[in-house]
């Protein structure tokens, strides 16, 4: 059954009439072609995110929730992170030490590791680790990808 919904997506206030019961990936991904959000294949938020979005600045996994849980809600996919023409310090990080490979779960790292950092600006490398755990890249980059969010840590504290 189609409802309407409100809540603010990359920022606009968005207004539409859909099948709120659905999940918030194919949403986003078929309704409003916001692609970066991947679907990895298990439905449930488990095989390695993804499917990373973030709610209310909290990393949430967009294929376990329906579109009725971010009613009134601000949705962030990985589109909406550049503000003014200028990438996320997670992304400007991601991009310095070469932290993607074949980019599928990229999207859905920086997501998570943005998520963290909205936590806890001051997490050491083990709180790092224990955080991006549930993110899986079958590539095998974790070494960069830890190196990228200590690099973005700094940065989104102001240090050099």
């Amino acid at each position: 059954m189609k409802e309407k919904i409100q809540l603010t997506l990359n920022g606009k206030s968005v207004e539409m009439e859909t099948d709120t019961s659905q999940t918030l990936l194919w949403m986003l991904r078929a309704e409003l072609g916001l692609t970066g959000t991947k679907d990895g294949g298990c439905g449930i938020g488990f095989c390695g995110g993804a499917c990373t979005i973030l709610v209310d600045g909290v990393a949430e996994r967009s294929c376990s929730m329906t579109v009725k849980d971010v009613a009134g809600k601000k949705v962030i996919t990985i589109e909406g992170l550049m503000v003014g023409g200028k990438l996320h310090p997670v992304q400007t990080a991601f991009i310095e030490h070469e932290a993607q490979q074949c980019g599928f779960c990229t999207s859905g790292m920086i997501m998570n590791a943005v998520g963290l950092l909205n936590q806890n600006p001051n997490l050491d490398r083990k709180e790092i680790i224990e955080g991006m755990n549930n993110n899986l890249c079958r590539c095998g980059s974790y070494n960069r990808i830890m190196m990228a969010i200590e690099t973005a840590a700094k940065e989104m504290k102001g240090e050099k």
